[in-house]
């Protein structure tokens, strides 16, 4: 028995003798399934050829896999009081990536945005003593590989531990979630959004789509959500999916992106 993983998408599946005859996360219209049909790989072939990057990042600590596999996000890992948190997820886990975070203080807890980012997040919890790995339950049916280690939550927030709260904003999935982190000490307050909400190549800007390989935008009522789900927090720093998204005066940032996206849907 093998736990297949999508070579579009890196979402890894329950344990089968045989592949699954498709992925559903690649065949809803928010992702795709690759030109040449559904693909299948392995977390032995993957080792054998990634390896994972792990560089400081504004505040965290950046893991991101070489070569590029599907989508190409990188995981966060974020230093906390009551132990470090990983924020969403990269397929590829190794020995040398566990012994990297281990000196790094190993994680406590691991939550993901949206389903695009599952990945392999069981085996990451198992590989760090079966931490809790906390998603949305408006996402439940998203989840391929079910395990006890994952604690769906319900509601608007969920409070990770003191100082780091989840907050459910919609719009890319129903459960879309984001993480925020309270100012601490001389750091100013933080928010990650995976691409719930989207860093621009301009850094001075985010967006919101529902799917972004598609091109498919998001309504306004959906956009006024994000915007009204984050606005009671204080941040600062904006951490989107991808490398080097990171974005400055964020809180200020993510109001004006939304009015301009808002008067561009609204003049169409």
């Amino acid at each position: 028995m093998k736990s297949f993983i999508c070579v579009t998408c890196a979402t890894q599946f329950a344990p089968t003798a045989r592949p699954p005859e498709s992925c559903p996360i690649c065949e809803d219209p928010r992702q795709y399934v690759g030109q040449e049909g559904q693909s299948w790989t392995s977390l032995a072939e993957l080792r054998a050829k990634h390896q994972n990057r792990i560089d400081p990042e504004r505040g965290a600590v950046a893991i991101e896999s070489e070569p590029k596999f599907a989508i190409g996000q990188r995981a966060l890992l974020i230093e906390a009081p009551a132990g470090n948190i990983l924020w969403d997820c990269v397929a590829l886990i190794d020995d040398d990536t566990i012994t990297a975070i281990k000196k790094l203080g190993g994680i406590s807890a691991i939550s993901i945005s949206h389903p695009h980012y599952y990945t392999t997040v069981v085996e990451w919890s198992h590989a760090f003593d079966g931490v809790p790995v906390y998603l949305h339950a408006a996402d439940r049916e998203w989840v391929m590989r079910p395990d006890a280690v994952i604690k769906f939550w319900e509601g608007d927030t969920h409070v990770l531990q003191p100082g780091f709260t989840l907050i459910r904003c919609g719009g890319h999935f129903e459960g879309g979630t984001v993480l925020h982190q309270e100012p601490i000490a001389d750091q100013p307050g933080a928010l990650y959004t995976g691409d719930v909400i989207q860093v621009c190549a301009d850094r001075r800007w985010v967006s919101f789509m529902r799917s972004y390989p598609n091109m498919i935008p998001l309504g306004a009522s959906a956009v006024r959500g994000i915007v009204e789900a984050v606005e009671p927090f204080s941040f600062d720093t904006l951490h989107g999916a991808f490398a080097d998204d990171v974005v400055l005066n964020a809180k200020e940032v993510v109001r004006q992106s939304a009015a301009r996206y808002l008067d561009a849907i609204a003049a169409a």
